[in-house]
């Protein structure tokens, strides 16, 4: 009888205190995380749609740096691959057979010269990047798309970001190539910056920016469509999901990579000022100009000239983009979440 009481007793409580619960809340509104499944039925998380400033320039400070360096010595063998007139001990035929060789006869270190100053200029710039990506994203979309995701919108809005990253961006990009190539004099990014100063003047550092403009408005348009475009397709609950980042950001730095290579190869020209390719026609002084650069390309290398290094920008723009983008999206939710759990009363 004790037992039986004692079981009914607990019973009922259990059942007044289910009666007694409140009624399940209604499902967060779009500006805030809540629960979902991914295609692949892992559940995950909605990506935020109204994060702060500061969170847009914090993730994209953090991406940029990585994107950047964990890719380095790909970057050094492409700035290389693409010289037009290469020293015969600087000619490779693949980007693992040129890694290896820069190792064994110029030291293990080298694939490496000019990561620092890299590192000092991505994050500022990819911070100033994302911002601006995301503010005129939802700005146009709003007035297109009435709130929907436009390419348009995404596209114009990666061209504008563009102009604010390679401005901060440019002069740490010409001291980066002129250490990268082979039997570069500089020591040092400091005695590169120096020497550039002295030598060239303050206009060496912007001598390729009209060119990299020219390159990369194209490259970030194409890259922010085919992103978006492909999150469409395979996430299109836009979850956070690392494996959509990853896949969505790798083609999209393919496809864009691909394009714009005889763009990339007139600007790294700019850049480093090969002294060899110059000489052979004829051009005495500093070459500038993209329509310049354009016309000595094909002087030297015709049609292919153009394409030299594409193989080594697309091994190194798809692994970057995939890194930048899942590490982006991933910050942006954990700094979202986080501010909205501070705000979240216990």
């Amino acid at each position: 009888m004790e037992l039986s009481c004692g079981v009914g007793g607990r019973t009922s409580q259990t059942a007044a205190a289910t009666t007694a619960l409140p009624p399940p809340a209604p499902p967060p509104g779009p500006g805030l995380l809540m629960d979902g499944e991914s295609p692949g039925g892992e559940d995950y998380e909605s990506l935020p749609t109204g994060a702060s400033l500061y969170t847009h320039m914090t993730a994209g400070a953090v991406a940029g740096i990585l994107e950047h360096t964990v890719m380095y010595p790909v970057d050094s063998v492409k700035t290389r691959m693409q010289s037009l007139q290469p020293d015969p001990k600087a000619q490779y035929n693949s980007v693992f057979e040129a890694l290896k060789k820069i190792i064994h006869t110029e030291g293990f270190w080298r694939p490496l010269r000019g990561i620092n100053v890299t590192m000092v200029g991505a994050g500022p710039a990819h911070a100033l990047y994302f911002a601006c990506y995301e503010k005129l994203k939802k700005t146009l979309s709003d007035i297109i798309h009435d709130g929907g995701n436009s390419h348009l919108a995404n596209g114009v809005a990666g061209s504008m970001a563009t102009l604010l990253h390679d401005a901060v961006m440019n002069p740490a990009e010409v001291v980066k190539q002129r250490m990268q190539m082979y039997h570069s004099p500089y020591k040092t990014v400091l005695q590169c910056v120096r020497t550039l100063r002295r030598t060239e003047g303050l206009g060496a550092f912007y001598r390729s920016y009209t060119t990299q403009l020219t390159m990369n408005i194209p490259f970030q348009a194409i890259h922010f469509i085919t992103y978006e475009f492909m999150q469409e397709q395979i996430n299109p609950q836009r979850q956070y999901n690392p494996q959509t980042h990853i896949v969505s950001g790798a083609l999209a730095g393919a496809v864009a990579a691909a394009a714009t290579t005889p763009l990339d190869v007139c600007k790294t020209l700019l850049n480093t000022q090969e002294n060899m390719a110059l000489s052979s026609v004829n051009i005495s002084g500093h070459l500038s100009g993209m329509a310049n650069a354009f016309r000595t390309v094909y002087q030297l290398g015709g049609v292919a000239g153009y394409f030299k290094g594409v193989q080594a920008r697309v091994i190194y723009q798809m692994p970057s983009t995939a890194i930048s983008w899942s590490v982006y999206e991933f910050f942006k939710y954990f700094l979202t979440k986080r501010e909205a759990n501070k705000k979240t009363p216990c």
